[in-house]
């Protein structure tokens, strides 16, 4: 049986986190906490061996996984475009009130990527490097609502929001379907059967 290992890791922190506002596929940089959250990183992902680190193409998740991989002697192996984070269309840059309440629609936002559409790219995207890292560990540095949602539909449970710069670790076997170990940093045990 082949286990594939993943960290999914959320870029650190921005203005726009800090500000409460929806990113989305916006390209926000990091800003001073987001690179030391990257940096603090390195000590949890520094106890196991990781093959090969994999990032989605915006700014804040490409800078979060370089300062990553530095720390661990490693490359960013390549730069990921279905691990971009879901586009919320207008909703981008918005804060929580009316002007968001009024884009709000089942599934997601008026012109944005439905919770379904997201879910099934992280769940492609994530298949595909575990067949190509079959029985390796990957540490994958993206989005936390493209994790959150691909990681609810890989067990089959709604997941909370996911923090910024911690430790979200899966296993994919080729049999056996999806475990996540770590969500948030905190241990759990949570599968479901492909």
């Amino acid at each position: 049986m082949t286990l594939t290992t993943f960290a999914l890791v959320r870029h650190g922190q921005t203005d726009w986190n800090a500000e409460r506002r929806l990113q989305g596929s916006t390209d926000i940089p990091l800003n001073d906490v987001g690179r030391g959250q990257a940096r603090d990183a390195v000590a949890f992902l520094s106890d196991q061996p990781w093959d090969t680190v994999v990032s989605s193409p915006l700014g804040r998740a490409a800078e979060t996984a370089e300062i990553i991989a530095d720390g661990l002697g490693l490359k960013v192996a390549r730069l990921v475009p279905e691990l971009t984070e879901r586009s919320f269309g207008p909703a981008e840059g918005l804060q929580a009130g009316p002007e968001l309440e009024a884009l709000r629609i089942p599934g997601g936002f008026r012109g944005g990527e439905t919770d379904e559409a997201a879910a099934d790219r992280g769940i492609a995207a994530l298949e595909e490097l575990a067949e190509e890292f079959a029985g390796k560990r990957v540490l994958v540095v993206a989005h936390g609502t493209l994790i959150r949602l691909t990681l609810s539909r890989a067990i089959g449970r709604t997941l909370d929001s996911v923090q910024n710069a911690v430790l979200n670790l899966a296993h994919h076997h080729v049999t056996d379907g999806w475990q996540l170990e770590y969500f948030n940093g905190e241990r759990v045990t949570a599968g479901v059967e492909s």
